[in-house]
């Protein structure tokens, strides 16, 4: 009789600890949402500190020759997160793809580039998928659309400061360093690198847009 209720004893103690350790750990990750919030406005200083933990870490992998395929795997990490960063949220071309469905499936309207160029007819119809990624109904005139990023510059940062922060940790232990043959880990980098910022670049003029605020209102097709 007496055993179980020791037990029953010993259980009414475990919640409470967890409570408070969950409690604590709230309050925890309140505290960090705090503080990120509070550094939004100072987009040079944060990408200042994330330079200087970047360099830090380069520093460590030059002077500890090692962690090669760490400082690979981060790169890669922020190739596409900065691809992602120059990427549109609604990409024109999967936009383009479903407006060309329209008009294989016999969907009454055109697309809006199609409209807009006088193609394929006058009516002034949207196809069934046409507008689905954000974009208006075609009117007399091309109407502004802000980029919308993939990836927005806040994001971007966290991770890149998140992954950097992450790579400084595994540069503690040598268990992390796996040797690994360092000029074909770099050949595939800048290989990589110039195929990819390549295709960006293409998707970019072809659809013209630009991922950076240089002052004035960016058209989607101006002519």
């Amino acid at each position: 009789m007496m055993q179980p209720q020791d037990g029953g004893d010993h259980g009414l103690d475990a919640p409470p600890v967890i409570q408070n350790l969950l409690t604590q750990t709230s309050q925890a990750q309140q505290r960090v949402q705090v503080f990120l919030d509070s550094t939004t406005p100072y987009t040079a200083r944060r990408w200042g500190a994330t330079a200087a933990l970047l360099t830090l870490f380069m520093l460590r992998v030059i002077f500890g020759q090692g962690w090669y395929i760490i400082c690979y795997a981060l790169f890669i990490y922020l190739l596409n997160l900065f691809l992602a960063f120059l990427q549109p949220k609604f990409d024109p071309s999967i936009e383009a793809d479903l407006a060309e469905q329209d008009v294989e499936e016999g969907e009454p309207g055109l697309p809006t580039s199609a409209s807009a160029s006088g193609g394929f007819g006058k009516s002034g119809g949207v196809g069934l998928m046409s507008g689905m990624f954000g974009t208006p109904a075609p009117s007399g005139e091309e109407e502004f659309r802000p980029f919308i990023r993939r990836l927005p510059e806040f994001k971007f940062w966290l991770g890149a400061t998140q992954a950097i922060l992450i790579s400084l940790g595994c540069t503690i232990t040598r268990a992390f360093d796996i040797p690994v043959f360092v000029p074909i880990l770099v050949l595939y980098f800048f290989i990589l690198f110039g195929i990819t910022m390549r295709r960006q670049i293409a998707h970019m003029v072809k659809y013209k847009y630009v991922p950076f605020d240089l002052g004035r209102k960016q058209r989607y097709g101006a002519k």
